[in-house]
C-alpha cells in the first residue's frame, strides 16, 4: 500500500505541474502553432494524456473505454506502430476540442489512472507508468519552450509571467579544468529511471582535454557579434553558414536592439535588456560551433562533457516559476553552473554500442530519431525537477534554436 500510494502522490505532482504550467494562458493562447517545430499548449496536455490512455489504459484496466476515440488520431505524436496521426505541422488548426475539454479529458483519464494504480494490474504497469511520467516531464519544457516561441512572435512582446529581475551580476572568469583522459566509462549504470538511449554503460577512450568551469554569456556572445562573428565565413561549417544567409542570423533568437543600439532579449516574462553574465541562450548548434571557432576552441563531446560533470559532484538545477530564465554561475565549481542552458556537443546523436530500443510501440521513442541530431547535456532553466542528471542525452537538429540551448567550450590538451 505505502509504494502504490508513492506512485499515486508521484503521478499526482507531475500531472498537476503541467496543469500550473498551462494556467496563466487563456484558451487562446493554448490554441496557438507559432511554427511547424513548435506545438500548441493544449495539444502538449492532451498528448501527454494520451499516452496514458494508450499504453497503460488501454493495456491494463479491463473494461476501460476511451474518453473520446478520435483523439487516438488527434494526439498521437509519432508512434506508428499504434496507428495513423495528424500531420505536426497543423496542430494549430485543430481549435476543438478547445482547452476545456482537454481539461475534462485529463480529469477522467487522471481518475482512471489513480484507480488503476492501487490495483495489482497498477504494479504490473509500473514501468510503463514512470516512463509515462517522464514522458510528461520532457513535455513539460517543450510546452514553456513552444509557448516562449508563439508569444515572442506576438509584437506586443506579452509576458508568459511577471518575473522578478535578475539580480546584478558579475561575470566569473572562465577557467580550464583539466582532465587526463584515458579510459572512461560513460551512459546510465541502472540505479533509477534512465531512458533507453542512456544505456548500456560502455567505455570510451578520450585523450587529454579541459573543460570550460561555466557556460559562455551574453558579454561574450555581443563581442562575438561586434568582431562580424555572423558575417565571417572562415568561422562556419557549410551547412551553418548556409543557414545564417537564408535565415538572416545576426544575434541569438530573441535578441534584438533597443532605440539606444543595446541588445535586449525576449524572456518568458517579457523583453528586458541582456544581461552580460548570464549564460548565451537560444543559439544552434552551428553559432556554437562557430563561436568555439572564434575563441579558439571547440565543443567538447558528449563523453567528455559527462566524464568531466559526473565527476565534479552532484549538480542541483532550480526550477521556478517566477524565475525561467538563465542566471549566472552559482558559485565556482563546475557543478555550479549546469542546468542553466542545454549545452551542445559535438558528438551526432548515435546509439551507444549494444544499444536496443524498447519491445513494442514505445520502441519508438528514441531510437528512430538517432539520425541528423546532435547531442546536448546538462538540463536548463525550464527543465522540471529531478529530471537532469549527468547520463541525460537530450537531442535536437543542429539549425534548431527555441530549445533553452547555449554553448560550454573545451579544449585539447
Amino acid at each position: 500500500m505505502v509504494i502504490e500510494e508513492a506512485r499515486a502522490a508521484a503521478f499526482g505532482a507531475v500531472r498537476s505541474l503541467t496543469e500550473a504550467l498551462a494556467a496563466p494562458l487563456s484558451p487562446e493562447d493554448q490554441t496557438v502553432q507559432s511554427m511547424p517545430d513548435t506545438s500548441p499548449t493544449k495539444w502538449h496536455r492532451a498528448h501527454t494524456t494520451w499516452f496514458f490512455e494508450e499504453f497503460v489504459l488501454g493495456d491494463f484496466a479491463p473494461g476501460y473505454a476511451a474518453f473520446d476515440p478520435a483523439y487516438s488520431y488527434l494526439f498521437n505524436s509519432y508512434y506508428e506502430a499504434v496507428g495513423p496521426r495528424y500531420p505536426r505541422p497543423g496542430r494549430g488548426l485543430v481549435s476543438r476540442p478547445g482547452a476545456a475539454e482537454i481539461a475534462r479529458y485529463r480529469d477522467a483519464v487522471d481518475a482512471a489512472m489513480v484507480e488503476l494504480i492501487d490495483t495489482p494490474a497498477g504494479s504490473k504497469a509500473a514501468g510503463l507508468i514512470e516512463l509515462g511520467l517522464h514522458h510528461e516531464q520532457q513535455h513539460q519544457e517543450l510546452l514553456l519552450m513552444d509557448i516562449k516561441h508563439v508569444l515572442s512572435r506576438n509584437p506586443l512582446d506579452p509576458a508568459y509571467l511577471d518575473q522578478a529581475a535578475p539580480l546584478p551580476g558579475t561575470t566569473c572568469p572562465v577557467e580550464w579544468i583539466p582532465h587526463d583522459g584515458g579510459l572512461v566509462e560513460i551512459g546510465h549504470d541502472g540505479d533509477g529511471f534512465a531512458f533507453d538511449n542512456e544505456y548500456p554503460r560502455h567505455a570510451e577512450y578520450l585523450a587529454p582535454f579541459a573543460l570550460a568551469s561555466r557556460p559562455v554569456t551574453c558579454g561574450e556572445w555581443a563581442a562575438f557579434i561586434a568582431d562580424g562573428g555572423y558575417e565571417r565565413a572562415e568561422l562556419w561549417l557549410s551547412d551553418g553558414r548556409a543557414a545564417v544567409v537564408a535565415e538572416g542570423w545576426e544575434a541569438p533568437l530573441y535578441w534584438d536592439r533597443d532605440g539606444a543600439g543595446t541588445w535586449t532579449v525576449f524572456t518568458l516574462g517579457g523583453r528586458r535588456p541582456a544581461a552580460d553574465d548570464e549564460p548565451v541562450c537560444h543559439v544552434s548548434y552551428y553559432e556554437a560551433d562557430a563561436f568555439a571557432r572564434w575563441r579558439g576552441a571547440r565543443l567538447p563531446t558528449e563523453a567528455e562533457w559527462e566524464h568531466a560533470v559526473a565527476g565534479a559532484g552532484p549538480f542541483r538545477r532550480r526550477f521556478e516559476l517566477d524565475g525561467l530564465h538563465p542566471i549566472a554561475p552559482r558559485g565556482p565549481r563546475l557543478a555550479d553552473s549546469v542546468g542553466e542552458v542545454w549545452e551542445w556537443t559535438v558528438s551526432a546523436y548515435s546509439p551507444y554500442p549494444g544499444f536496443r530500443p524498447a519491445a513494442g510501440a514505445v520502441g519508438e521513442y528514441n531510437g528512430k530519431f538517432m539520425i541528423n541530431q546532435q547531442v546536448l547535456r546538462g538540463g536548463a532553466c525550464v527543465t522540471p525537477p529531478d529530471h537532469a542528471r549527468p547520463t541525460y542525452r537530450n537531442f535536437f537538429p543542429p539549425s534548431a534554436r527555441w530549445p533553452f540551448t547555449g554553448v560550454r567550450l573545451a579544449r585539447d590538451l
